[in-house]
């Protein structure tokens, strides 16, 4: 367990340090130019070195809150008290955030400014958690809160942006995803296994002006039995962890489960927590075992009247996944303790036939038709994936009273012919996206020169006979092989309804 109490949120305390922090300008663009592009690159890596090097002359008070709240190191008490008037020393010291003698500040957590892009606008928040690897010099204790990470980014980005009246953030660790959501939501519900995290969540919320969240302490659903919401996003502790003496159990990441059984409890007991229309959204792994795939897997624990999407973003071996996560915990193969917790997490995925676990984003809705059920991987760079899952709904249900009259080729997609040498005609033609998820679908003439013809005027059932007299094939013959997959192209987003 950590050495440091967790924080204790208090809201005159919280904007009297949020007053400092503006007045200081502790915000990612002038921290940056403080240092330099290529210093703050390097802490991205775990490298505060080049930080320091940069500001070391500098006495000023950003550099001053730089090293201390952004970096984790101690500073002269007359220097924090300069850059702090309005909370000062003891104010810091009650909020749970640093420990002080007669000359110096100690930090108990960081507070790194996060900047956001959403549907809304651009904007940043200040963002508080435990001190990492670097700061503490060695492993993270078992009860760590993280701050905004890698996984943490990833869901921001994938969440559906839809204004709703209520929403929960399951697994809310420093209450990043809830501070987002809470932009789009009227009241928010955000959830945690840990008081720590729920203490650094609250003290965030407090610290960014944000008064449409309520906090509570429990386990999954067990904080809102009975209760529905419009919206679910998770990140939760889903990383896979071998239930063995010894292997450390970081509650920022493991949910104290066996192998992926978190993540199907939560896509088997979300839907009941979901409003007609809700989405829940997750992050999380699987497992592909001996005889069957992660992703069929998944797809029998949802309900068959369920919208199901999933999007598998890698795969990684039993071997790729535990060194990952042992070094995620600070240790390197040059620690004692790696061979140890390389050999249990080989173990335990051997014991259940486990070949190879995904990881990706899955979204579940209570749709009101036909169920959308889609499983797919996708390991190409992708953008605005939430907008992309939210068209992509909207398309599937237009689809469900046919096809539009009119459609229109989406401004991103382009069109690649390959030929060989000496030949007039293509032997490969491509759709090319250019954003959302870069997908390249191949397709053969006709469907070709259908799409080259959807401009919005045209109609549908105009081009596809003119089609069938081109190619002299019987119409019914050419609609039976065109329409699926023009449905296809259009659930993708190549095509879209005309005006």
């Amino acid at each position: 367990m950590s050495d440091t109490p967790a924080p204790r949120p208090d809201p005159l305390r919280s904007a009297a340090f949020a007053a400092d922090l503006d007045a200081a300008d502790l915000r990612s663009e002038p921290l940056r130019r403080l240092w330099g592009e290529e210093a703050d690159d390097a802490l991205a890596r775990g490298l505060r070195e080049p930080i320091l090097r940069a500001i070391a002359e500098d006495e000023g008070v950003l550099a001053t809150l730089g090293r201390l709240l952004v970096l984790g190191l101690p500073q002269p008490r007359a220097a924090v008290e300069r850059a702090l008037p309005t909370l000062g020393v003891d104010g810091l010291e009650a909020l749970g955030l640093a420990t002080t003698d007669a000359d110096t500040v100690t930090p108990s957590a960081l507070l790194r400014p996060q900047s956001f892009v959403d549907e809304d606008g651009v904007g940043e928040w200040w963002i508080a958690s435990d001190l990492d690897e670097v700061a503490l010099d060695g492993p993270l204790p078992a009860d760590h809160v993280l701050g905004v990470g890698g996984a943490s980014r990833t869901l921001a980005e994938t969440v559906v942006p839809l204004a709703v009246d209520r929403a929960l953030d399951l697994g809310t660790g420093c209450g990043i995803q809830a501070l987002l959501v809470a932009r789009r939501a009227g009241r928010v519900v955000a959830t945690d296994v840990s008081r720590r995290a729920l203490a650094y969540a609250a003290l965030n919320a407090q610290l960014n002006g944000v008064t449409n969240i309520e906090f509570r302490h429990g386990s999954m659903f067990e904080p809102v039995a009975g209760e529905a919401f419009d919206l679910i996003v998770s990140n939760p502790p889903f990383v896979i962890t071998p239930r063995t003496a010894g292997v450390p159990a970081y509650e920022y990441r493991d949910g104290g489960l066996v192998g992926d059984a978190l993540v199907e409890q939560f896509v088997r007991t979300a839907p009941a927590h979901l409003t007609p229309d809700g989405i829940a959204q997750l992050l999380g792994n699987w497992e592909s075992r001996t005889g069957i795939t992660g992703l069929a897997r998944l797809d029998a624990w949802v309900p068959a009247d369920l919208d199901l999407w999933v999007v598998e973003r890698e795969e990684l071996s039993p071997l790729a996944y535990a060194e990952l996560w042992i070094r995620d915990g600070g240790i390197t193969p040059r620690d004692a303790a790696f061979t140890p917790l390389l050999t249990a997490w080989l173990d335990d995925f051997a014991a259940r036939g486990v070949t190879a676990i995904g990881f990706g984003y899955v979204l579940l809705r209570r749709g009101q038709g036909e169920p959308l059920r889609r499983s797919e991987r996708v390991t190409q760079p992708v953008a605005n994936v939430g907008a992309a899952l939210g068209l992509g709904l909207a398309a599937h249900d237009a689809l469900a009273a046919g096809l539009p009259d009119t459609l229109v080729v989406a401004p991103d997609v382009t069109e690649a012919r390959h030929l060989l040498p000496g030949n007039d005609d293509p032997s490969v033609i491509e759709l090319r996206q250019g954003g959302v998820f870069a997908r390249t679908v191949a397709v053969d003439p006709a469907l070709a020169g259908f799409v080259g013809a959807c401009d919005g005027e045209l109609q549908v059932l105009q081009i596809a006979p003119a089609l069938a007299d081109l190619f002299e094939v019987p119409f019914a013959q050419l609609w039976a092989e065109l329409e699926p997959r023009i449905r296809g192209l259009v659930l993708d987003g190549f095509l879209l309804p005309g005006e």
